[in-house]
């Protein structure tokens, strides 16, 4: 199975250097550039490679997860963390109309109050998580510093 997926990787890296060596010139419009057969077959070597790893992410961990004890539990768990950190997202997001109008008018972009809220909420939950991950590896630290 090794040597296997060995000889695939070999064929689709030399695939991608072939294609990268045929890739438009930077004088063509990147219009026209898309539409280019290699810049067409490396996306969908792209998309080929970001699907498979996908979904051995999901069958590996799926697997890990009903062949171990408590995975399960743990899972939902996880998943109901993920629900409450997305409504204290969702609550603390501005949604504003002034906010709105600040966009269209700095940035001339097109907005609503909910794409707004959606983006704050996005941003929120990912903060949350940035605290969360920095709390999980200083505390363990100052507690093995002081119990020494």
């Amino acid at each position: 199975m090794h040597r296997i997926i060995k000889i695939v990787l070999i064929v689709l890296g030399v695939l991608s250097a072939v294609l990268w060596s045929s890739l438009p010139e930077t004088d063509m419009p990147p219009s026209e550039a898309i539409k280019s057969v290699p810049m067409d077959l490396m996306f969908k070597i792209v998309f080929l490679l970001l699907l498979l790893a996908t979904a051995a992410s999901l069958f590996f961990g799926l697997k890990k997860t009903f062949s171990s004890k408590g995975g399960l539990m743990r899972i939902l768990k996880t998943l109901g963390f993920a629900v409450v950190l997305t409504v204290i997202g969702y609550a603390a997001a501005g949604g504003e109309e002034q906010v709105v109008e600040a966009v269209q008018s700095e940035r001339g972009l097109t907005a609503t109050v909910g794409t707004v809220k959606t983006i704050g909420t996005l941003l929120n939950i990912f903060f949350g998580m940035l605290l969360i991950a920095i709390a999980l590896m200083v505390v363990p630290s100052i507690k093995r510093l002081i119990g020494k």
